[in-house]
């Protein structure tokens, strides 16, 4: 499998996956006030962003738990899950209570950097302006593009090759094998937090923590997800076994306050969102997946939907592949742990 024998470029050896300090642990909090008519709600989100980070370390402080992940010289970065708005995407709410948290531990605001891959979706969202002062905003890109070949705002010392690339090029063209890091990632940052949303996806099957550092952090990606080359399952536990990625990356939360659970990653139908009202904590970005996914499966046959697996179309879906497998994989990789057998879940309700 590809994603277990990689090499990345600035190492030359296999970039195996090495699972965070909680490898299987996810943490769940709930809060039936986080939202109200549908509008993201400050306190309610920021006591469940203190709840989980303690319950994810055990620790009886938020403080002491956000300074066993970052010291006061660590220049943090946010990833953050823009695509969705205004209905399942990052909030401002959601966004504020992790950098209060970040700044806790004794990070300077300047050394906090919010990035989104391509600047117009950022402008667009409004991004810059959720953000206190000093904090600052990171793209790789100007705007999306079909074609990504470019490595302007990438590293071109940090690439995963593959052996497939995007229609009308070809294998012997270095730069359509490879996906280069943003040098956001290897130049700018010391350590990473990954804040996805809990959606649905038209080719992965869902986009959670692994998608949204596969295909958020590097050029190139969309190779992976043609009609008639769907790739997901090998490219995203690839991506996500380099080393500048697993190794930055010490924290997820998986932000489930809304949900979609069908289409994405743009809402096709906003029928299909719906409040979850929960937020996910952990340091293994597979077992939040595995979790997600479960989640969203149960919500799809709630609705009368068939799982996230199966292959059948209608409107919304109209390839029948999709390939949550990639979660499966990178566990077979060795990025944490996707036997649901071997997650350990605690759910809280805290309001």
């Amino acid at each position: 499998m590809a994603g277990a024998a990689t090499l990345s470029a600035d190492t030359g050896t296999p970039a195996l996956g090495i699972p965070g300090p909680y490898r299987g642990k996810v943490i769940a909090v709930a809060h039936s006030k986080c939202l109200r008519d549908h509008a993201f709600q400050e306190q309610p989100i920021r006591s469940m962003v203190s709840r989980g980070i303690c319950e994810l370390t055990g620790d009886s402080k938020p403080i002491d738990a956000w300074r066993r992940f970052f010291s006061p010289n660590d220049v943090v970065g946010i990833k953050m899950s823009p695509v969705g708005q205004p209905f399942v995407c990052s909030s401002k709410e959601m966004v504020n209570a992790v950098i209060d948290g970040v700044l806790s531990a004794g990070v300077k605001v300047t050394n906090i950097i919010v990035f989104e891959r391509y600047h117009e979706i950022a402008v667009n969202t409004g991004l810059g302006s959720w953000l206190p002062p000093g904090a600052r905003l990171a793209w790789a890109a100007p705007a999306y593009a079909d074609y990504q070949l470019g490595i302007e705002g990438y590293d071109p010392a940090h690439f995963v090759e593959l052996p497939f690339v995007i229609d009308g090029q070809e294998l012997t063209n270095p730069a359509a094998v490879r996906s280069y890091a943003a040098t956001f990632l290897t130049q700018d940052i010391t350590k990473l937090i990954n804040l996805p949303s809990l959606k649905s996806h038209n080719a992965a099957g869902v986009t959670l923590c692994l998608k949204n550092l596969s295909h958020g952090l590097v050029n190139n990606v969309n190779r992976s997800h043609q009609t008639n080359q769907l790739r997901i399952a090998e490219f995203t536990p690839a991506v996500v076994s380099m080393p500048v990625i697993r190794n930055k990356t010490v924290l997820n939360i998986l932000d489930g306050t809304k949900g979609l659970y069908h289409g994405g990653p743009g809402i096709m139908r906003d029928t299909y969102v719906w409040e979850h009202k929960t937020v996910y904590f952990g340091t293994d970005p597979v077992a939040l997946d595995r979790t997600g996914l479960t989640v969203i499966d149960e919500q799809r046959k709630k609705s009368g939907l068939w799982p996230v697996a199966a292959a059948k179309t209608d409107d919304i879906w109209t390839v029948p592949e999709r390939q949550p497998q990639h979660i499966d994989n990178a566990g077979k990789a060795g990025l944490g742990e996707s036997d649901p057998e071997k997650i350990q879940l605690k759910k809280l309700q805290i309001g």
